[in-house]
């Protein structure tokens, strides 16, 4: 009897956690809202959580066992609806509703650029590696959105950023999976947090963030950039014999 109710509070929790991710969907759609308005810190403040949502749904998953207690529950299918809604959709909406990118036909068809190379991305077996990393560019089109918002980007920088990084989905190097990369993790994990808690002090500030706050969160991104090059090139080296 006690194991009958521990094998039910298991399932229960379990599908309490694929209830956590799916939330991100609704966030998505809160983010959507958001963006109509033309409320680009509200739609940053509710990217943050999809952030940390995502960031912690998946240590939840391995915790909790949630493949073992609903084994007829696809949970990474759900986590990349989630993600594709959260990281790509959503984001991409937003630039384009605050104007960030140039007018008529050829916004269009930049804006289209990424939700169509990410859509490629998602369904790649191979997009997150054996040894965990994420293989082309990870989709971080929210991360692109936060800081067009924040640096006030002319359209045409954004357009260009929009282009070089659908172009880089498709160019297989190896980027950090921050929360579970071995390599460098803890540095990681620290780092991410720190960037984490800068994004937080910089909606605070918006519209005008303090100048070194936001260069300081810009080296989290030339560290994860840099550090995921030199992995590239250490796991080709080590191939190669």
């Amino acid at each position: 009897m006690i194991q009958r109710s521990t094998s039910r509070w298991s399932q229960v929790s379990a599908a309490a956690v694929h209830l956590y991710t799916a939330s991100g969907a609704v966030l998505a759609f809160l983010m959507v809202l958001a963006a109509i308005q033309g409320n680009a810190v509200q739609a940053l403040w509710i990217s943050l959580i999809t952030l940390i949502v995502d960031g912690t749904d998946g240590s939840l998953a391995r915790r909790f066992r949630v493949s073992e207690m609903l084994p007829w529950f696809d949970g990474r299918r759900l986590d990349d609806i989630v993600d594709y809604l959260t990281y790509v959709f959503a984001p991409i909406l937003l630039i384009w509703q605050l104007d960030l990118l140039p007018p008529g036909v050829a916004g269009m068809a930049i804006a289209a650029l990424p939700l169509l190379a990410s859509s490629y991305q998602f369904c790649r077996v191979d997009a997150k590696t054996d040894d965990h990393f994420f293989l082309g560019f990870p989709s971080y089109w929210n991360v692109i959105a936060f800081y067009a918002i924040v640096l006030n980007l002319s359209p045409f920088t954004v357009g260009v950023v929009l282009i070089f990084w659908s172009i880089m989905v498709f160019v297989p190097i190896r980027y950090l999976y921050p929360t579970r990369t071995v390599a460098f993790r803890s540095t990681t994990l620290t780092l991410s947090a720190l960037w984490l808690v800068s994004f937080v002090l910089i909606l605070i500030q918006m519209p005008n963030p303090n100048p070194l706050l936001v260069n300081f969160s810009l080296l989290y991104m030339a560290y994860y950039v840099v550090l995921s090059l030199y992995m590239t090139f250490q796991i080709r080296r080590k191939a190669r014999g």
